[in-house]
């Protein structure tokens, strides 16, 4: 999705001069402690710090008090004003030109936790729009969706995979406001998609980490009127929180348990879990057998099922030996190529040929990430264009793509208790250009694996707006997996 603040319908007229119509710059709702600054300007003039506030479900902060409120939750599709004093009022139609500049740091992706209690060191997010507005009064209508789409085939009794998708595929639709949580629903269910559904419980509950009583109900109507199953619910652990400090070891588990209670609400039979320390788990265990739930840990790009970190927590499941412990495989891990989204995502964010040719070469070796990371970086840096202007994506183009032997599932498939059937795109013929699923299916049939591939659409984290329909993807992701499950059969 678009790493943006502002958008073409942003700029609204305000008593103290005009606001700015914000989105939040990722996929998941965050903290406003995630805030470490925001600057602006107005046709060429940078507007003093003391000038602009933030106003957010009737309260208003200056940009310097935002790193402090790590109590309140700015929800994916909540729409805040970035209000800025003027000497007078804009006025509807007319045009300006706005460049807004901001930082955030996100609360779980740690990449170094805090020594002698200071805080640790989490993944940046850097934006900057720089957009000729004209001031409106309405935001922009949501498109249509094509409609005339043919049911698909009914599974057969033999298919080795249950289907479904996470919600998470659609999350730059929902961050836009084209669906509410029913009318996302509505939609999966009119294109025939399911019946598993997977949440990220972050992005898709507003009162998150707590799963309130009004969510439950809706969530369970939604659930009766279209004949979903759940099928996974997505925790994070948002570490860093607090600017001051990481969260302590107590704080760490009462969140991951708030996190369990929420999912046995919803009737989730499994948590996907981004914590594997030993002591945390030693602690969750007992949570998860009060709630019948089980704790899968994820295997996501850059690693496979035998890397390091991933050895460590295969030892600390081995050592508490329980039927409730296991992984998520997330096919991020297995890809033969970089994804040709994120190719025409970095090209537009200013890369040339030699330098999406370079990024592909350093991805390919068998550097760890983080020199590849840092080989890049460099490389950019030694052509005199600034990382910052990729964003994120300097960092999640490799941490989001990894390249290990599919058949490494192998050596974990007992333990593999959910599948995100992670892709970026179908081509014309009808495969993913970066991922082999016919490879895959033949590994998880050969397995043994008989629970749900969950289609998660990452595409959205490169591709503009409106690029795609992302929900017709998933369909045609499912014809895909449907097709190759028939050949491994035999027919």
């Amino acid at each position: 999705m678009p790493n943006d603040l502002i958008h073409d319908d942003s700029l609204r007229t305000h008593p103290d001069g005009l606001a700015l119509r914000l989105t939040i710059p990722w996929y998941r709702s965050l903290w406003l402690s995630s805030v470490t600054r925001i600057d602006v300007s107005v046709d060429g003039e940078d507007v003093p710090r003391a000038d602009i506030r933030f106003e957010l479900e009737g309260r208003s902060y200056g940009i310097d008090e935002l790193p402090q409120q790590s109590d309140t939750l700015w929800f994916l599709q909540q729409h805040p004003l970035l209000v800025v004093r003027c000497d007078a009022p804009v006025e509807r139609g007319e045009t300006h030109d706005v460049v807004v500049t901001g930082e955030l740091r996100l609360p779980y992706m740690q990449i170094a936790p805090g020594a002698d209690g200071a805080p640790g060191a989490y993944v940046p997010n850097h934006v900057r729009n720089a957009l000729a507005l004209t001031v409106v009064d309405g935001d922009a209508p949501a498109p249509a969706f094509a409609r005339d789409v043919p049911p698909p085939p009914a599974p057969a009794a033999e298919d080795p995979f249950r289907l479904g998708l996470t919600l998470y595929s659609a999350s730059a639709e929902y961050r836009a406001g084209w669906f509410d949580f029913d009318g996302l629903l509505g939609r999966v269910a009119e294109l025939g998609i399911g019946p598993g559904i997977e949440i990220v419980a972050s992005q898709m509950v507003p009162t998150y980490p707590r799963v309130g009583d009004d969510f439950v109900r809706t969530w369970r109507a939604a659930f009766d009127r279209h004949g979903f199953d759940p099928s996974s619910f997505g925790a994070n652990l948002d570490m860093g929180l607090r600017r001051d400090r990481d969260m302590t070891p107590d704080e760490e588990f009462a969140f991951s348990e708030l996190m369990c209670e929420g999912a046995k609400k919803l009737g989730f039979p499994l948590v996907r879990i981004q914590s594997a320390k030993p002591e945390l788990l030693r602690r969750l265990l007992p949570v998860a057998e009060r709630l019948d739930l089980k704790l899968a840990y994820e295997i996501h790009a850059p690693h496979g099922p035998n890397a390091a970190p991933i050895l460590e927590v295969r030892e600390t499941f081995a050592e508490l030996d329980s039927p409730l412990l296991g992984f998520v495989a997330d096919f991020s891990s297995t890809m033969h190529a970089m994804s040709p989204t994120l190719l025409r995502a970095v090209s537009r964010a200013g890369l040339d040929t030699a330098a999406t040719d370079r990024l592909q070469q350093i991805w390919a070796t068998d550097a760890s990430m983080r020199e590849r990371q840092e080989e890049f970086i460099g490389y950019l840096r030694g052509r005199d264009f600034d990382p910052g202007r990729l964003g994120a994506f300097a960092h999640l183009a490799f941490n989001m793509h990894g390249h290990v032997d599919p058949r490494d599932w192998l050596d974990i498939m007992p333990q593999i208790m959910h599948v995100h059937a992670k892709f970026y795109d179908i081509d014309d013929r009808g495969q993913e250009p970066a991922i082999d699923y016919p490879q895959l299916v033949r590994v998880f049939v050969e397995g043994g694996y008989r629970g749900y591939w969950s289609s998660e659409w990452e595409g959205h984290a490169f591709a503009e707006l409106g690029e795609v329909d992302p929900l017709l993807l998933v369909r045609r992701q499912h014809d895909l997996i449907r097709t190759a499950m028939a050949e491994v059969r035999g027919e």
